[in-house]
């Protein structure tokens, strides 16, 4: 049997996995068919909450950068929790951060499934589920350049449907064939731009406003940080990173907030509902279009509904990819610093971390399970524990990045984050009002959970960590 004790892991992601990497974290479900809700709640302004909500996630971005560009290694903000911050830390936030990908990938299996029964609805949710659990698993295990060529290619996909959509909306506002209700003064004729304001009490909703949707809007942004995942993995990552980092604000404006400016404005933002997004309103301008191919009459709303459906499934599964593959990385770092077992850190030839994305996947494979014997009530109580973990995990980034900074006040680091400290007490700030908003409009089971998850954690810690538990001892018999 071959040793593979000296293998490390290969820089095998090229620039360009790098930046739609990135670019793939910004673009998923929740800008495609995300919206919707949020407008219900907010109308116009969402506009503006997601410009903040990007604002945020670049400040973030951009302090793990620093930290991933000066130290450029496994476990990314784990291992910085771990070595600025203290062992507890490094262990809560890698455990934390790897809970929370099994999780995404429970209900990104469970969307797949969903996707599928739009062409197939005989097939079971758990059937197609457990396909594409297997294919996807199986391209992670071959190597690291798979996992980018994948996710490259996924992302193309995406990006070129953002951009289409974009181009269209355009074209119909311009030329007027968007109809007479097509006009950028959508944006304020309908009660203003903020027709129901920051946040005010509701009846049939429980509270309204921008305020009550940011906790929607801040969490499609969720999945930015597995730039900072890749850094052991990287070819040049102190030029690729900053790079890819960089980009992602004026991404953000184009593929979030310019889109969301044109399509606003193609109709009365009151004509969305939670079940829709602007998206699909674009093309349903189109209804009673027909195209004439191989002899056949293909309606061109049936044709949409199914380019549409091959995007969400895209997205899911990128994002599922991305899960399977930051997992496994944190598994794996989690296992260098001793804080998870070391048969973990075992690599194969191909320096692929093997055993944690065999454990991830016995874990994300309840999903299975639960598509097939569980109600669906099941995975919205796991949904509710994601946007803890989520909170948790860019908390720990911005406050790890104060000590980083507190442990090189002597040095001048390669890729410096904007306006430290201002940028990292805005963020914190912005996040635990998040928290705040969403106990205020009916949230309180994910706040709720936030305790009881970092109780867990530190009781799992005590469990493996005997100096640990040894100190505890010392100073309760005190």
């Amino acid at each position: 049997m071959e040793n593979t004790d000296n293998i490390k892991l290969k820089r095998g992601l090229e620039s360009r996995h790098i930046q739609l990497i990135a670019l793939g974290g910004a673009i998923g479900t929740g800008l495609f068919l995300g919206i919707g809700p949020a407008a219900v709640l907010a109308g116009p302004s969402v506009i503006l909450g997601y410009a903040l909500a990007g604002v945020i996630a670049f400040f973030i971005m951009r302090q793990l950068a620093e930290m991933v560009v000066e130290e450029p290694v496994s476990g990314s903000f784990s291992h910085f929790a771990y070595r600025y911050w203290g062992s507890f830390a490094g262990f809560a936030s890698g455990w934390n951060y790897w809970m929370l990908y099994v999780l995404v990938s429970m209900s990104e299996l469970t969307a797949i499934g969903v996707y599928v029964q739009f062409w197939w609805p005989e097939i079971p949710l758990w059937v197609s589920s457990t396909f594409f659990f297997i294919v996807i698993n199986a391209l992670n295990l071959s190597s690291v350049k798979v996992y980018g060529e994948v996710e490259f290619w996924f992302s193309i996909v995406k990006v070129v449907a953002i951009v289409a959509m974009i181009l269209f909306g355009t074209y119909l506002l311009i030329s007027g064939t968007g109809g007479a209700q097509a006009t950028i003064s959508n944006l304020w004729n309908n009660d203003g731009f903020f027709p129901k304001g920051w946040l005010s009490p509701d009846g049939k909703v429980g509270y309204q406003g921008l305020l009550s949707a940011m906790a929607l809007i801040m969490f499609s942004f969720g999945g930015l940080e597995l730039v900072g995942i890749t850094a052991a993995e990287a070819e040049h990552p102190e030029k690729n990173i900053p790079k890819a980092t960089n980009q992602v604000i004026y991404r953000i404006l184009i593929f979030y907030v310019g889109a969301l400016i044109i399509l606003f404005s193609l109709s009365p933002w009151a004509n969305i509902t939670d079940k829709s997004s602007p998206f699909v309103m674009v093309f349903e301008r189109l209804n009673g279009f027909e195209f004439h191919v191989l002899g056949k009459t293909v309606s061109f709303t049936r044709l949409v509904a199914n380019v549409l459906n091959v995007i969400v499934l895209t997205a899911a599964l990128s994002v599922y990819n991305s899960s399977v593959y930051s997992n496994s990385r944190m598994l794996f770092g989690l296992a260098e610093q001793k804080n998870a077992p070391a048969f973990l850190s075992k690599l194969n030839k191909n320096s692929v971390p093997v055993r944690a994305i065999l454990i991830s996947a016995v874990f994300a494979a309840i999903c299975i399970v639960v598509n097939k014997i569980m109600p669906e009530k099941a995975l919205s109580v796991l949904m509710s524990l994601v946007v803890s973990a989520l909170v948790i995990n860019w908390v720990m980034i911005s406050y790890t990045h104060i000590k980083f900074k507190m442990a090189h006040t002597n040095i001048k680091t390669k890729f410096p984050s904007f306006l430290y400290p201002m940028s990292n007490y805005i963020c914190l700030i912005f996040l635990c009002g998040i928290l705040v908003v969403m106990w205020m409009t009916g949230l309180k089971t994910p706040v709720e959970l936030i305790p009881i998850w970092l109780i867990l954690l530190y009781v799992s810690f005590l469990f493996v960590n005997k100096d640990e538990r040894k100190r505890i001892g010392k100073i309760l018999k005190k």
